[in-house]
């Protein structure tokens, strides 16, 4: 569970930098390229329109200057007192007008085609308007009033659109007559003789052929800059979408089977289960795992296990539709994200998936578990349907991985769904991980004694010591419902010691109070084999106690000789050197029963209470307990028959020469208290009720009830 929560939490990282990357990667180069394209109009726009005000207003500069030499002249020469002073004009060969201050024209040359239309325009070079008349064959095109009165402003953009017409009859010649020039013609109004008269002098804004091909040229590369900067960010934003697309692709790649991974399942899925449309269908998370996956790699080849692993995800995707994923999450498990309208409908199309899966391969003989968690439609308390905002997939595909293992000990296809019960015990399990350091130091483990009788004198024999947990807080628990959970977690190595050490000191009290005390056997965990010096710890703990050894006896289960069989041999026989007798415990539970005995020097041989479930009757039934119970006597071991509940068992038993018998017949588990009864008397009560009724009165089972290492 550790490791998986540290896997858990780095694809959680992984998923927040992805979501990161997506964002941050695409949107802030599609951002900056729309802004940079806004700015790069904006920039050729002002750009254009200032250099074409430049050039107009050179060309107006330049006309104004002519204009105003002319009426410079015509002042000069009427201040020097030439009669000529008008004519002297004439060689500027322009047309032009006076007129005095009344307005009359005292002084013409040529035609006079000024119109009424006047402004003030504004030229770089002169820091007060100009006056300019518009000319009456110019149609207005030039000037446009900017909303203050009087106030005129040339459009350039207007001034050229104009020119292009081409209108011949603004067409002139150079000298030369090599080329021809556009030429709009306007007036400039310039006071002369201190504001006495006015002197109107014939302008013209000129283009020739020249300044046509200069404007084509810088227009034309001004817009291959602008047009490569934009193929450059086009094609830089293109590579960036293609390598985050493959970046995507490869981050939700999975490298088995070639297709969707695990935090493809998270994103999409989640994706999916948040949509709007998708809060009107239920949905399943699933966990499908391939049993004896390894297995199989280890008699083909991880090679041919990969492959399967390939069939499997392409046959699951068939069964899916476009809202549905499947997804290869690690080894032999895959993610599921499955609709279904009904929970039979959900069944049905698991055990078909699970029948499809199982025939893949007619060569083979395939099984599969699968976990289901239901997410079906959410709504208020007024019916409507809601949106699932704050679903955690990653939550809801672990409480499918609890469901799934549930199905752990079977070999054979099937599934489960979680339900409130699994759900109650995955609580309880946390809650005596959180408890049990604090419920072994306050001492609330109690020690239970189970009597065991000779079935022909009916006299205490021995005793076997059980665990009960008898908490403050949730009452009276049976063994059933703890020591599976210490075993998974370890605790139970702390148990063993606790019930070693609680068993001497009870042995020593009544040794101490004159009882005939008689062998208490312990349960020892498998999973204390692994410590070398074992069997120095048990003597070294008896010994503080100040117990005889002779009076502590040590169950083995057959399991434990599966784990290390010269490990276990080594400390059974230390332990026989140091006056404990051992047991082996369940005998007949395993498939290698005989086996074990050929190995391990026991002392006493408990035969496993599934030999007693019937009332053996059965004549095969007969003959292997008989059997077993010869062979034990041939090795120069005990029996001690375990489960015994009817009288006709007790008798068959004896007959066959059973040297002890453990069971609800005689005595069901006991405090102290009782037990201390039943050693003063020494012998067995008379059975007086039938012992089904008293089976039935117990809140565990017989089987729940068993030794310490295996309640079951």
């Amino acid at each position: 569970m550790f490791e998986r929560g540290i896997i858990m939490a780095k694809r959680k990282k992984a998923d927040w930098n992805l979501r990161k990357f997506r964002k941050s990667n695409t949107w802030i180069t599609l951002v900056f390229f729309v802004i940079a394209a806004i700015l790069a109009c904006v920039f050729v726009s002002l750009f254009v329109s200032a250099f074409l005000s430049y050039v107009v207003d050179n060309k107006m500069t330049s006309e104004y200057n002519t204009i105003q030499q002319m009426a410079i002249i015509y002042e000069n020469a009427e201040e020097q007192g030439y009669p000529e002073s008008k004519s002297i004009i004439d060689t500027k060969e322009r047309d032009f007008f006076i007129k005095d201050k009344d307005g009359n024209i005292i002084f013409q040359k040529g035609e006079n085609t000024c119109s009424d239309i006047s402004g003030t325009l504004s030229l770089t070079d002169f820091s007060r308007g100009v006056k300019i008349y518009l000319d009456t064959e110019s149609n207005g095109f030039i000037l446009e009033k900017d909303g203050k009165d009087g106030d005129l402003e040339i459009d350039p953009a207007e001034l050229f659109k104009w020119m292009l017409k081409k209108n011949e009859s603004y067409t002139q010649l150079t000298q030369d007559n090599s080329s021809k020039m556009l030429a709009l013609p306007f007036w400039f109004c310039i006071e002369v003789k201190g504001g006495q008269e006015q002197l109107f002098g014939k302008a013209y804004f000129q283009a020739d052929l020249r300044d046509g091909i200069f404007m084509a040229i810088f227009a034309v590369a001004i817009g291959l800059q602008i047009f490569t900067i934009f193929v450059l960010m086009l094609v830089n934003i293109i590579s960036a979408a293609t390598s985050q697309r493959k970046m995507t692709h490869i981050f939700f790649l999975d490298p088995v089977t070639r297709d969707h991974n695990w935090m493809y399942f998270l994103v999409r899925g989640e994706h999916l289960l948040r949509h709007g449309k998708s809060r009107k269908s239920n949905y399943a998370v699933l966990d499908l795992v391939f049993v004896k996956y390894r297995n199989y790699c280890v008699c083909h080849s991880v090679e041919e296990g990969e492959k399967l692993l390939r069939n499997v995800n392409a046959i699951v995707n068939k069964q899916l539709n476009k809202k549905e994923i499947c997804s290869h999450y690690a080894s032999a498990n895959f993610a599921l994200l499955k609709q279904y309208k009904t929970e039979e409908e959900l069944k049905r199309w698991i055990e078909n998936l699970l029948t499809t899966l199982q025939g893949m391969d007619p060569n083979h003989h395939f099984a599969f578990h699968i976990g289901a968690e239901l997410l079906p439609v959410s709504v208020d308390a007024n019916g409507k349907i809601q949106r699932r905002k704050n679903v955690d997939l990653e939550k809801e595909y672990n409480n499918a991985c609890a469901a799934r293992t549930t199905l752990e000990e079977s070999d054979d296809s099937g599934y489960a769904f979680l339900n409130e019960q699994l759900i109650e015990e995955q609580k309880w399990i946390d809650v005596v991980h959180e408890e049990q350091q604090k419920a072994l130091e306050n001492e609330e483990f109690v020690v239970y004694y189970q009597p065991k009788y000779d079935p022909r004198t009916k006299v205490l024999k021995g005793a076997e010591a059980l665990l009960r947990w008898d908490s403050p807080r949730h009452g009276f628990k049976s063994p059933g419902a703890v020591i599976p959970i210490f075993e998974k977690n370890g605790f139970i190595v702390n148990i063993d010691h606790y019930m070693i050490t609680h068993v001497a000191r009870d042995q020593k009290k009544w040794l101490d109070a004159g009882y005939k005390c008689v062998p208490i056997s312990v349960n020892i965990s498998r999973a204390h084999f692994i410590e070398p010096d074992l069997a120095e710890q048990i003597r070294d703990m008896v010994d503080a106690v100040g117990t005889p050894h002779e009076l502590l006896e040590l169950e083995v289960t057959e399991s434990a000789f599966f784990d290390d069989k010269k490990a276990l041999v080594t400390t059974i026989q230390r332990l026989q050197s140091y006056g404990f007798m051992v047991s082996m415990d369940d005998f007949g539970s395993g498939y290698s029963s005989l086996n074990s005995l050929k190995d391990m020097p026991l002392n006493i041989l408990k035969l496993d209470a599934g030999f007693f479930s019937g009332d053996l009757e059965n004549e095969r039934g007969e003959i292997v307990v008989s059997e077993a119970i010869r062979l034990a006597k041939s090795l120069h071991m005990e029996t001690v028959a375990e489960g015994v509940e009817l009288k006709e068992q007790v008798d068959f038993l004896a007959r066959q020469g059973c040297d002890m018998i453990q069971g609800y017949y005689f005595a069901r588990p006991m405090p102290p208290e009782d037990y201390e009864t039943r050693m003063r008397t020494g012998v067995a009560p008379e059975v007086e009720e039938p012992v089904e009724e008293i089976a039935q009165a117990e809140e565990q089972p017989a089987q729940a009830v068993g030794e310490i290492n295996d309640p079951d």
